[in-house]
């Protein structure tokens, strides 16, 4: 498996900063969420280049999947962000799904971004890019937002039937919402291109409250998946002490 930082880790820092320091620490790319605030996005490919990592996962430009009338603006919001992932190498889109739309039936939203993703699919197949659709809990950070667990991101993949257009499984959120992590996180495996981490509660580095991030990570990596680990959180100590525990506490007790 390979891990990946995100953007804020370093609070202040750019992400040229971000990705020396993740060069430094041995680890394996960066996720930046908002690429249109990369001031120059051919400049920032070269100084990939020249550290030898990169920007791993970034999000759509915009997001409404469950809206239908807004289909049009996801798809060419779509295409501006594929077109900046082929500058930059990100192989890579998370996506959300908007809030739940008062007085629309759940069938006709699902349906909406059912519809909408399989536009969308041949564009990512096209460019070899994946599309991930990204469950967010309700109770505690995202209150409203319609796709809140695995099953559901699974059953919309199914019916997508694309190859690029995944799910990605953030443990923190899934915790929240449905729980079951280790069952969830492995048994959706085919379906799932990318983990994101964080404890609960709180939403800092693994190792600070609930999850046991030694089994959880072990029970992936016991499925042969190869793809990247994101340190979505925040931290309580500072960030390379907090990185280095977390390679000395966690990473190296996966066997």
């Amino acid at each position: 498996m390979k891990y990946s930082l995100c953007i804020g880790a370093y609070k202040g820092k750019d992400a040229v900063y971000h990705l020396e320091k993740i060069k430094e620490h041995g680890l394996h790319g960066l996720e930046y969420y908002g690429w249109w605030n990369l001031e120059d996005l051919k400049q920032t490919a070269k100084e990939q280049e020249r550290i030898g990592v990169g920007i791993i996962a970034t999000c759509t430009k915009f997001f409404n999947l469950v809206d239908a009338s807004k289909r049009e603006q996801y798809i060419d919001a779509l295409k501006e962000t594929i077109e900046a992932c082929r500058i930059l190498g990100v192989k890579s889109i998370i996506t959300q799904t908007g809030n739940e739309i008062e007085g629309v039936a759940r069938e006709l939203q699902h349906e909406a971004m059912v519809e909408t993703l399989k536009r969308c699919a041949p564009l990512c197949e096209s460019a070899d890019i994946v599309l991930e659709i990204e469950p967010l809990n309700g109770l505690v950070n995202h209150k409203g937002h319609y796709l809140q667990r695995s099953d559901e991101a699974v059953d919309v993949i199914d019916k997508v039937a694309s190859s690029h257009v995944k799910l990605v499984f953030d443990v923190y959120h899934q915790q929240i919402t449905e729980g079951n992590v280790i069952r969830n996180a492995t048994g959706y495996i085919e379906r799932i291109n990318h983990y994101h981490i964080a404890d609960n509660p709180g939403r800092k580095q693994p190792g600070t409250g609930e999850l046991n991030y030694i089994n959880i990570l072990k029970a992936i990596k016991e499925t042969g998946f190869s793809g990247f680990v994101g340190l979505e959180c925040g931290y309580t100590i500072d960030t390379d002490e907090a990185i280095e525990q977390f390679k000395s506490d966690i990473l190296s007790n996966l066997g």
